[in-house]
C-alpha cells in the first residue's frame, strides 16, 4: 500500500477511562437520569466495544505496519505501561491496544500532557461544581489544542505505507486538521 491511511474510530469513554472522575461523573448522570439508565448506557458501551473489535478484525491488517493512536494517551515514553493499568481496570479500549499491539503494532503516544493536565483540573472543576461562564468555551479551546496537537503528532509519526488507528472520542475534530496526503476512513461500527 502507497501513501498514508489513518482508521478513524469514533470513541465513547468508559467508566475505567475516566479514572479519578468516574465516581463524580457517574453519580451526575444517574442523579440526572437514574440508576436504570446508567446501566443501559454501559451496556450500550461494552457492545460498541465488541463491535468495534469485530469490524478491526474484519480489516486483515498487517499490523507490523500499524501505528495505533489513543485519546488521552500522553507522550511520555511510559505509554504501554499506561495501557496495560488501563487494561488491567477492565478498560475495553485498552485492552484492545493490547491485542492490536500484541499482533506487532506500534502504540504512539498522541497527546500533550500538559493540555490533558489542563484539561483534566478543568474537567474536575465542572463536576465540583466550580463553574463559571467561561467553562464551555474553555474547553472546546483545549479540545481544538489537543486536536491541532493530534494531528501534527500523526503527521510526524506515521510514515509511508503505514496505516494508523485513531481511538479519539467523539467531539474531537483532529481529522479535519491532518495534511491531505492522509487517506481518513471513518470505521462504521455503530
Amino acid at each position: 500500500m502507497n501513501g498514508r491511511r489513518l482508521i478513524h474510530i469514533p470513541i465513547i469513554h468508559t467508566e475505567v477511562d475516566m479514572g479519578s472522575l468516574a465516581k463524580s461523573l457517574k453519580k451526575k448522570y444517574i442523579q440526572r437520569y437514574g440508576v436504570h439508565k446508567w446501566r443501559h448506557h454501559l451496556k450500550k458501551i461494552d457492545e460498541l466495544w465488541t463491535n468495534i473489535e469485530n469490524c478491526l478484525e474484519q480489516k486483515h491488517l498487517c499490523y507490523s505496519q500499524v501505528k495505533i493512536y489513543q485519546d488521552g494517551l500522553p507522550v511520555c515514553g511510559n505509554e504501554l505501561q499506561i495501557a496495560e493499568e488501563i487494561a488491567n481496570r477492565g478498560g475495553r479500549n485498552h485492552q484492545l491496544l493490547l491485542t492490536l499491539i500484541n499482533k506487532g503494532a506500534t502504540l504512539i503516544g498522541t497527546e500533550d500532557p500538559n493540555l490533558l493536565t489542563k484539561e483534566y483540573q478543568l474537567i474536575k472543576n465542572t463536576t465540583s461544581g466550580k463553574v463559571n461562564r467561561e467553562t464551555a468555551t474553555e474547553q472546546k479551546n483545549y479540545i481544538s489544542k489537543r486536536d491541532a496537537f493530534i494531528a501534527r503528532r500523526i503527521d510526524e509519526t506515521l510514515k509511508e505505507g503505514e496505516t494508523g488507528i485513531l481511538f479519539l472520542g467523539m467531539l474531537h475534530k483532529a481529522t479535519e486538521k491532518l495534511p491531505s496526503d492522509i487517506i481518513v476512513e471513518d470505521l462504521k461500527y455503530y
